[in-house]
């Protein structure tokens, strides 16, 4: 379990003020895989905004381990923290682990993924809104023919959320019998050699009769393209989600369609502040921005969401303007419009 202990040497600012936040707080982070690229730009959102509010950070690394992170949660609460933030590897595990936060009175945050209990706050992005935004994307590239559903980890509710928007956007093609969905798989822990591998059997079945795929994000839609391109196939439309570097740059090259960016910055930034303000004290229906969303087996949560932006090769100057990507990492080996 790594530690930083990060101390403000200011006031705090205006924002986070209000909060009445403790100097001696304490934040406890479960990663399910900090292997992932995305994670450590989050990570370091949270971190900037706990020691704006002059809290400590702790963490653990699950190592895609559902079991693991189990033992390390009661690990964080060992160390002392005073609110948890939990990117669940497996969400419908996590049960003993809340609890167990819960009769210390440490409140809980289900990070970007959701841990269906009332006493958990979920923090995430609109999730069923960037599923429409990936088929809305690969739909306009290719209205007709065959499609494959690379879908997420089954462990994780988002993959179902993300699946329930596709086909709320391509239920109207599959009706009118302009596309077929001919082939869809789970990818275990959202893994891309997984994605790849089952990318590479869906061809094998189909006799590369594949026309789109639609990957639920940018690890799987990596490891879709790089089956697609053992056989000769690379340009046809597939989306993911994230806004990693690898992806956007095959955006640029036209080897992915989209990747629906959510800005972990500003995902961890708000994990950040609210973690120090339910540490404080704040009740989680009192959170600033806080919303009452029913899951969909019916728990009542408060939750907060975040939009999504669909970054396609017409609007990667969006991703450049707003720093999150150097256009030169970008624009390697690309021509389009945004790199010139």
């Amino acid at each position: 379990m790594k530690k930083f202990t990060l101390i403000a040497a200011a006031m705090l600012s205006a924002s986070v003020a209000t909060m009445s936040v403790a100097a001696d707080l304490v934040v406890g982070v479960s990663w399910s895989n900090f292997q992932e690229e995305r994670w450590k730009t989050d990570e370091a959102a949270i971190v900037a905004a706990l020691e704006a509010a002059g809290a400590s950070y702790i963490s653990a690394d699950a190592q895609s381990s559902s079991a693991k992170q189990l033992s390390d949660i009661e690990s964080l609460i060992a160390g002392g923290a005073n609110a948890l933030i939990i990117l669940a590897q497996d969400a419908s595990a996590m049960g003993p682990a809340v609890s167990a936060a819960s009769d210390e009175g440490i409140p809980v945050i289900a990070y970007d993924r959701l841990i269906e209990d009332s006493r958990a706050y979920y923090l995430t992005f609109d999730n069923v809104e960037v599923g429409r935004m990936q088929a809305r994307a690969v739909l306009a590239a290719q209205p007709s023919g065959n499609y494959v559903m690379i879908k997420g980890s089954p462990t994780d509710p988002n993959a179902d959320f993300l699946r329930g928007g596709q086909q709320e956007i391509l239920q109207a093609a599959i009706d009118a019998g302009t596309i077929k969905i001919v082939a869809e798989a789970y990818t275990d822990g959202w893994l891309p050699a997984n994605a790849q591998r089952n990318m590479e059997q869906i061809l094998t079945a189909q006799d590369n009769k594949v026309d789109a795929v639609v990957a639920s994000n940018d690890g799987t839609a990596g490891g879709v393209v790089a089956a697609l391109t053992a056989q000769g196939m690379e340009g046809i439309p597939v989306s993911g989600q994230d806004g990693d570097h690898a992806a956007l740059n095959r955006v640029a090259l036209g080897t992915q369609t989209v990747s629906v960016w959510k800005d972990a910055r500003a995902l961890g930034k708000a994990a950040g502040e609210i973690a120090a303000a339910l540490a404080a004290g704040t009740a989680n229906a009192d959170v600033d921005g806080a919303v009452s969303w029913t899951s969909p087996s019916g728990t009542t949560m408060s939750a907060t969401f975040l939009a999504p932006v669909p970054v396609t090769v017409d609007n990667l100057n969006d991703v450049i303007d707003a720093g999150w990507i150097a256009k030169d990492k970008l624009c390697a080996g690309a021509t389009v419009a945004a790199c010139n």
